[in-house]
């Protein structure tokens, strides 16, 4: 297998790797949300949510459309929840 194949499994499997991230996945499962319900859901910081979305939008895990003036995040593949699945 190419050496960039395993760089980017590697970055996608990191981008999993966070409690919050995984959170956040459990939380998009059934619906496309705003950040303002993602992080009222996870009582967090609206900023430190916004980095775990940035790092799952980055790796494709995620994608977000402009609502007027909200960002409505869903899960772009939800074969991601086969994976966390088999891990449990």
């Amino acid at each position: 297998m190419n050496e960039i194949v395993f760089k980017l499994t590697a970055s996608y499997l990191k981008a999993l790797s966070h409690p919050t991230r995984l959170k956040i996945l459990d939380i998009l499962k059934e619906e496309k949300l705003c950040v303002c319900k993602i992080f009222e859901a996870l009582d967090l910081e609206q900023s430190n949510v916004s980095q775990h979305l940035r790092i799952l939008r980055d790796q494709g895990i995620l994608v977000s459309r402009r609502d007027g003036s909200k960002i409505m995040y869903k899960v772009k593949d939800t074969e991601v929840f086969d994976i966390i699945n088999k891990v449990r």
